[in-house]
């Protein structure tokens, strides 16, 4: 079966760095697109950033300049940079799997917790 296992959360001060990665198993990594949302308390699942399968990245107005998405097909594997880490960046995060679009195909992993203080 499909797995997408996340790792790399945790308590972090106002201004520090975590590395999230997203370990994925059961699909054909390298031709899906992959993405890192979040959801932080009282709000909605909100896009971070994505990379196609080509390399193409996008982000979050919010976390430009701040955030580095990249992917490593050999090792099934997408990562999450994330540098000057902000209170209002606290949410839990969610590694994404997903093509289309003639047949259309989503996964979600568990998600990771990231919590920065001030």
């Amino acid at each position: 079966q499909v797995q997408l296992v996340e790792s790399g959360g945790g308590l972090v001060q106002l201004g520090g760095s975590l590395r999230l990665s997203c370990a994925a198993s059961g699909i054909i990594f390298s031709i899906y697109t992959m993405g890192w949302y979040r959801q932080a308390p009282g709000k909605q699942r909100e896009l971070v950033a994505a990379i196609t399968s080509g390399g193409s990245t996008n982000y979050a107005d919010s976390v430009k300049g701040r955030f580095t998405i990249s992917r490593t097909n050999t090792k099934n594997t997408v990562y999450l940079q994330m540098n000057n880490l902000k209170p209002e960046d606290t949410a839990v995060y969610y590694c994404n799997a997903n093509k289309g679009p003639l047949v259309r195909l989503e996964y979600w992993g568990q998600g990771t917790q990231v919590t920065v203080s001030s």
